[in-house]
């Protein structure tokens, strides 16, 4: 658990302290936006439809997961979306680049590189997330562009805002940076499109389930496995992600006894990161699995999440994608390849697809707008689309003596 964790989410003597210079902190990035506001400072883009998914707190939400499914839509609706990111941690020196399912994840960041094996669109990044923008849109190859994170950077002009909200940890004490985890006041949240509740939902917010019972083996991505096959004896559980407690209570949630193994957010896994006395099986995210497809050993598995949506959410999103379009002369296609689903990622030995976060079960009694309640084993979305999986579905028989494989 990090400094943050320790005292960001909690009132205690370091918060205390340290709020001062939290109001400072508020009123300056409410001043910066007021700015943007009225005009002082420019927001730019291309003419086209900009959505930006982001989150006022620091660290993980379950931001990439949500745009993995929005790309998905926007597809299905006849538009050719791409995806512009910060590519966080990326060392490159110069920017922007485009992102492809073979890019070096220390180069151009670790979400990036999995969004372009998933969602098989344009990626482009780079700090300047203007520049990002106009170069996808100087292609030709997309029309609506999605930004990953980025709610805070008000240069790039957008259409549409979608916050995502942690539904456990919420907004931990409140307070802004340095005392809290918030990159801006919760009064934030009264201003942009809609709320998405990762985890649980509360008045007003719609509720994202992340759902994933399955495990890939990092040598061999063509071999699976149910999680419920892991219950056999103790996993050890890596996640390097904004919260990687999500992850191991999804683990649990499945019933498998963890040996934890936290890391702090995009860290740069090495050999030794993976070297344990006890030859127990690996489960790791994602995110984490595409940085070590060098020197994962065969007993090294990353477990896969999709992100279900409410049902009206994903109705009221299109309308207004579709609204969008049409008043910057963007027209659906009838009959094209965007309509069609995009080709799967070549199998690579060792590179991953992958999202930010696994999610976990949901908080009894908490209720999104749309009648979205926790079943017995989970998050149940009412009126949940065709072609995703049921996190009520028995995921295997939990008397297997050893991981049955699927190929």
């Amino acid at each position: 658990m990090d400094g943050l964790d320790r005292y960001g989410y909690s009132l205690n003597w370091a918060s205390v302290l340290l709020w001062p210079l939290s109001f400072l902190f508020a009123a300056a990035v409410r001043t910066r936006r007021f700015f943007y506001q009225k005009g002082f400072l420019k927001s730019e883009g291309p003419n086209a439809p900009i959505i930006v998914v982001g989150n006022i707190s620091v660290g993980g939400a379950g931001k990439t997961p949500l745009v993995a499914r929005l790309v998905e839509l926007t597809r299905q609706a006849g538009y050719r979306p791409g995806v512009i990111a910060r590519g966080y941690g990326g060392q490159a020196t110069q920017w922007p680049l485009r992102v492809t399912a073979d890019s070096d994840p220390t180069q151009v960041g670790d979400e990036p590189v999995m969004l372009a094996r998933r969602c098989g669109c344009p990626v482009a990044v780079g700090p300047d997330r203007v520049a990002a923008a106009r170069m996808l849109a100087e292609t030709g190859e997309c029309d609506v562009l999605l930004s990953d994170d980025g709610l805070q950077h008000y240069r790039l002009r957008r259409d549409l805002e979608i916050a995502v909200v942690d539904g456990f940890r919420r907004f931990g004490n409140g307070a802004c940076l340095p005392a809290g985890p918030l990159r801006e006041p919760p009064s934030r949240l009264r201003q942009v499109d809609f709320v998405i509740g990762n985890g649980a939902a509360r008045a007003g917010e719609y509720l994202m389930a992340l759902s994933g019972d399955t495990a890939v083996n990092l040598r061999d991505p063509l071999v699976s496995a149910a999680l419920s096959n892991f219950r056999q004896g103790p996993v050890r559980a890596v996640a390097g992600i904004g919260d990687p407690w999500r992850f191991f209570n999804h683990l649990r949630h499945a019933r498998l006894r963890l040996v934890e193994h936290p890391f702090p957010d995009h860290h740069p896994f090495r050999a030794e990161d993976l070297r344990f006395s006890e030859d127990l099986p690996v489960l790791m995210t994602e995110k984490d699995a595409i940085k070590c497809r060098g020197f994962a050993r065969d007993n090294v598995w990353y477990v896969p999440v999709s992100a279900q949506l409410d049902p009206e959410f994903e109705d009221r999103w299109l309308k207004r994608l579709v609204a969008l379009a049409l008043a910057k002369g963007v027209h659906r296609q009838a009959d094209s390849p965007s309509r069609r689903p995009p080709p799967e990622p070549p199998p690579l030995r060792g590179e991953f697809d992958g999202q930010e976060t696994a999610g976990n079960s949901g908080v009894p009694g908490q209720q999104g707008p749309a009648d979205l309640r926790q079943g017995a084993t989970g998050i149940t979305v009412q009126g949940k689309p065709a072609g995703l999986s049921d996190p009520r579905r028995n995921p295997g028989d939990a008397g297997s003596r050893s991981p049955t494989v699927e190929r």
